[in-house]
């Protein structure tokens, strides 16, 4: 496994649709990471997100439920490596997130599902990465938080996102993507131009998640200007064990409008699914 620090930053190299691409990540929080006998959670940011740009979230709940932390920037994001400018996503670009990159870079990292299964929280595309992976591994994931997350594209979504193209261009909002991304415009581009691709309407992963076996919580803020709450209430009806959780005064972005209720609420998850979990083991 190679991996290299520079500056406190790790990075390795995946290989992914014939080329090597390199991956920034971080271990967090107060656990040693090679510590087996504590969970593991693993963060997946949102379409505009990368490592830096989740703050301090992950070091607080990993220090709140006792948990390590493993965040990376997914390929065209954060510090690793950039899309290529003539690169343009296709439509299952989510998925090749989830089948191809997430197992590659767990595997490379010396994270064996199988032996010990990861816990995945996912931010809106994350989320959806986070789903779409469960149900593809369902026996090396332990369970899903799911901050607003995607399982079909509403109108409500793609007018949004074109408002966030129009601030990108007339706005400092550029400016101030540029602080979490080093090609920001790799990160930008190659989420929005998707999202607003014709193709893109018809996206849905709904018949995909019944394959999920394991524990969910899902979050959303009612006020959430990227989608409404059908999308959990469409969760639930594939995977009716999913726990709901519902925000006021919380928009798109729940680790940053309402932390202190979102951190309780997954704690207490945390909690009684790993008390589950050691009842099953007892009786097993």
């Amino acid at each position: 496994m190679t991996v290299v620090e520079v500056e406190g930053q790790r990075f390795t190299e995946i290989a992914w649709r014939g080329r090597e691409v390199t991956v920034e990540y971080a271990w967090v929080g107060p656990l040693d990471p090679r510590d087996r006998e504590r969970p593991l959670v693993v963060f997946l940011h949102e379409g505009l997100g990368s490592v830096a740009m989740w703050k301090d979230f992950p070091r607080t709940l990993c220090d709140a439920a006792k948990v390590r932390g493993l965040v990376y920037s997914r390929p065209g994001y954060g510090a690793s490596t950039p899309r290529n400018s003539s690169e343009h996503w296709d439509v299952d670009y989510l998925h090749q997130q989830a089948y191809e990159v997430l197992p590659a870079f767990l595997a490379r990292v010396g994270v064996d599902g199988a032996v010990s299964p990861p816990w995945l929280l996912g931010h809106s595309d994350g989320g959806s990465i986070a789903m779409l992976h469960a149900a593809a591994f369902s026996r090396s994931v332990s369970g899903l938080v799911l901050l607003a997350p995607h399982v079909f594209v509403e109108p409500v979504s793609v007018t949004s996102i074109e408002a966030v193209r129009a601030a990108y261009l007339q706005t400092d909002l550029r400016e101030r993507l540029a602080k979490y991304h080093e090609d920001v415009d790799s990160a930008f581009w190659g989420w929005n131009d998707i999202w607003l691709d014709p193709r893109f309407r018809a996206w849905n992963i709904e018949s995909q998640i019944e394959g999920i076996r394991c524990p969910v919580l899902a979050v959303q803020g009612r006020e959430d200007e990227h989608g409404t709450l059908e999308q959990l209430r469409a969760i639930v009806r594939r995977v009716p064990w999913t726990r709901v959780l519902e925000l006021d005064d919380c928009h798109h972005s729940p680790h940053r409008d309402q932390p202190d209720r979102l951190l309780e609420g997954i704690v207490a998850f945390l909690d009684s699914s790993s008390t589950q979990e050691q009842r099953r083991d007892r009786i097993a």
